[in-house]
């Protein structure tokens, strides 16, 4: 049961906005690592919907670094696992569109091409509403949500949970 959980917000609705990301590893069922850093989106734009979101400002990100410098970190983070995210396509959507917007190749990642993700699970299971606030909330996940770590964290143990149950059934 290794992999990496993953989460970004974006500051625009722009795919290539991402302005904070939170990584979970995960390796034989545990957490042995946590990664979360603010990124400076592209001439720090930001919309105001989406800071009444994830209440991040564009004071917070004027003097962090952006993505293409904080690449080589998430590279380490990401290359060769399995890729886990509450809604995977948009996160890897984020980080595709991203990685293009500073001229790197997601294919040098070496991760797949459609990530795991805990919301197609949960929903499969029944779940509804199976958004990462309300699984968090049935299965006792402390959760601040769209913050990027915390939910990298909880959508991480949501996939755990789940290939435990799988190896229940087996």
């Amino acid at each position: 049961m290794d992999f990496t959980a993953i989460d970004f917000e974006t500051a625009t609705g722009h795919p290539h906005s991402a302005c904070a990301v939170g990584i979970v590893t995960v390796q034989q069922g545990i957490i042995t690592d946590e990664y979360y850093t603010l990124i400076q989106p592209p001439d720090n734009e930001y919309w105001y919907r989406n800071i009444m979101v994830h209440g991040i400002k564009p004071v917070q990100t004027l003097d962090m670094p952006m993505f293409d410098y904080l690449y080589p970190e998430i590279h380490k983070r990401l290359y060769g696992r399995t890729i886990v995210a509450h809604n995977e396509v948009f996160d890897r959507n984020v980080l595709k569109k991203t990685m293009r917007w500073y001229g790197l190749y997601y294919d040098e990642l070496e991760i797949a091409d459609r990530w795991e993700c805990t919301c197609r699970i949960y929903r499969a299971k029944g779940y509804k509403p199976a958004n990462l606030k309300a699984c968090s909330e049935r299965h006792g996940i402390e959760l601040n949500h769209h913050d990027a770590l915390s939910d990298a964290r909880a959508c991480a143990k949501l996939y755990i949970l789940h290939q435990l149950q799988v190896k229940l059934v087996l």
